[in-house]
């Protein structure tokens, strides 16, 4: 049985051409040689598994190799190369910070630093981890890091270079690696893949890639693990129980929940996904995430943005199409405020459901208070007073609070309705007598019908004003005017609240979009005002708003002022008013210079 080597140790770059997704810096590293402009000091910083250690093994090797290529690469069979390839080479040493991190070892080192190399020009210090060194061990390194023999060169390899001395960073040229993106790793997976004689399909590279979060060699690794579960015939639904990640299609079909309505539904398979054991937190993760894709997937010339196979960004676009712009923004607002306040919660399973329930209603928009309360006054006079117990219908459920304050609202409103009831009521009154004799169901009269509407109006004054957005429900949205001339009658609402009056009077507004719905933004001063206005004040300023303008197509957003906006200063001291009434009024400030005052 032959040795297994891990596709990350066997598929690892050798030369500047075969490193990914680094091209700026193997350019720059190869431009440096080319010119002879070698430093004495580099530093390699950047995330896990992007290639710090394996560009500087490279660099070493081509430094020292016999017979560059012309886009300086090394050969390969120079001694040198040879050497380097076999492990025997005593011109590149490699150190681990992390086992080797006392003065003592950084003394060894210096001491070995003045032996020049036996073969090649340089001798090169790779130390990997270098945060990893005390302070003792830094501070006994810099002389030798500022001023080393000719031939020594350190190569400082690093995950965290906040944790670096700023005097080390001064004496090093820093080269910052990226995460290596998505695309990239499928390209790498799928060459690894055909050498291999691995089958597998886009989507489930698109997963391994995901779930690599960037590090070439947690993707390679992620790969021999889906292999040895999966063979190497490689189907989707096996990497996504093996690596237990969240299928797309539960994402699609919520959004389609979301769009009817439909709850029941969205609650069912929230809990089919707890069921299989996936972490509540990462499911509101994923669905911010699939909602950021539709948004992206809306806007024409974003599909560079959408880091997904060709056969997932048709079923991106086609979703997204069917989904209003104004849904997906108020659904990512839930989504982000849940996460935010996941961990918060005393019940997260409950947190989470409350979401998906408001997710459900956004579409369908559905106005409670205004439906429950229009039928009452019909509910509470539709029996009439001649009408006997033996007829009255028994109601099938139990009676709403407005048919039970009908009876009280009559004596209240009594003095209001009699002349108009008392006119319109007495010509009715022998038809009234004769249904009621002959056992038939009373007709209700006109004037009862006013009668009763009038009292309900005169005791459910607030119910009819919640009423007013089901009746403006299908108006078309306001010209820009309207909202305009519309806000401070919104800011003078809130009189009693004297800091939100005036947040909402001073503040500007950006109108954007059309008949069919308009997006108002007004702007807060900062981050904290911002938060605090989403999460305790912006249903309740929405609906007001839409009250005033006559119209359920606006809808608000609160945003920060840019930094570079002009702020206008407030004057509150008497001696600043008077100076800003001076510069305002020539006559004032002739008027203080006569008589000599003293402005303060």
């Amino acid at each position: 049985m032959s040795q297994y080597i891990v596709s990350a140790r066997k598929y690892r770059p050798d030369s500047f051409g075969t490193l990914i997704g680094q091209d700026n810096i193997a350019q720059t590293l190869k431009n440096s040689i080319l010119r002879g402009q070698l430093a004495h000091a580099y530093l390699f910083c950047g995330p896990r598994g992007v290639g710090k250690t394996t560009t500087a093994r490279i660099f070493a090797k081509m430094i020292n190799c016999s017979n560059p290529s012309s886009e300086m690469e090394p050969c390969g069979v120079c001694e040198s190369c040879q050497s380097f390839a076999e492990g025997r080479s005593y011109c590149i040493h490699e150190l681990d910070a992390a086992s080797n991190n006392g003065v003592e070892d950084i003394k060894t080192l210096m001491d070995q630093v003045r032996i020049p190399p036996q073969v090649g020009k340089y001798s090169v210090y790779i130390i990997d981890e270098v945060h990893m060194l005390s302070q003792a061990a830094f501070n006994a390194f810099l002389k030798t890091l500022e001023e080393p023999p000719a031939h020594a060169i350190f190569i400082l390899a690093t995950t965290e270079k906040h944790k670096i001395l700023p005097t080390i960073l001064s004496r090093c040229q820093t080269y910052d690696f990226n995460r290596i993106t998505v695309d990239n790793i499928v390209k790498n997976l799928r060459m690894v893949a055909s050498s291999e004689g691995v089958t597998i399909d886009d989507e489930s590279l698109h997963v391994v890639a995901h779930k690599a979060d960037g590090a070439m060699r947690d993707a390679l690794t992620i790969f021999d693990q889906t292999v040895a579960f999966c063979g190497t015939d490689v189907k989707y639904q096996d990497v996504l129980r093996n690596l237990n990640v969240l299928d797309y299609e539960y994402s699609f079909a919520l959004v389609d929940a979301f769009l009817k309505g439909d709850y029941p539904s969205a609650l069912l398979a929230f809990d089919e996904i707890l069921t299989k054991g996936f972490n509540a937190l990462h499911f509101v993760a994923a669905l911010s995430s699939h909602l950021r894709d539709l948004i992206v997937s809306r806007s024409g010339g974003l599909e560079a943005l959408l880091e997904l196979p060709d056969s997932l960004k048709k079923r991106y676009k086609e979703q997204a199409d069917r989904c209003p712009l104004p849904f997906l923004y108020e659904a990512l607002s839930v989504t982000t405020q849940c996460e935010s306040g996941y961990r918060a919660s005393v019940n997260p399973r409950l947190h989470i459901e409350f979401a998906l329930m408001r997710l459900s209603f956004i579409a369908t928009k559905p106005t409670a208070p205004s439906a429950s309360v229009a039928p009452a006054p019909a509910t509470a006079t539709a029996q009439s007073p001649a009408q006997s117990p033996a007829q009255s219908p028994v109601p099938a459920t139990a009676p709403s609070p407005a048919s039970v304050q009908a009876p009280v609202a009559a004596p209240v409103s009594a003095p209001v309705q009699e002349p108009a009831s008392v006119a319109q009521a007495q010509p009715h009154a022998p038809e009234a007598s004769t249904q009621a004799a002959s056992g038939q169901p009373q007709r209700r009269t006109r004037a009862s019908r006013t009668a009763a509407t009038l009292s309900m109006k005169a005791v459910m004054d607030g119910q009819q004003e919640k009423a007013t957005p089901a009746q403006t429900q299908d108006a078309p949205a306001p010209s820009d005017e309207v909202l305009k001339s519309k806000w401070p009658e919104l800011s003078a609402a809130y009189g009693d609240k004297p800091r939100l009056a005036s947040m909402l009077s001073s503040t500007t507004l950006t109108i954007s979009g059309n008949d069919d719905s308009k997006m108002v933004v007004f702007r807060v001063v900062n981050e904290a005002q911002k938060e605090w206005v989403e999460s305790k004040l912006l249903h309740e300023l929405e609906g007001r708003y839409r009250s005033l303008v006559g119209s359920m197509k606006v809808y608000l957003r609160v945003d920060v002022v840019p930094d570079d906006a002009p702020v206008q200063k407030k004057v509150y001291m008497p001696g600043e008013q008077a100076k800003e009434l001076m510069a305002q009024n020539d006559e004032v400030k002739n008027l203080v210079k006569d008589f000599e005052l003293d402005i303060k």
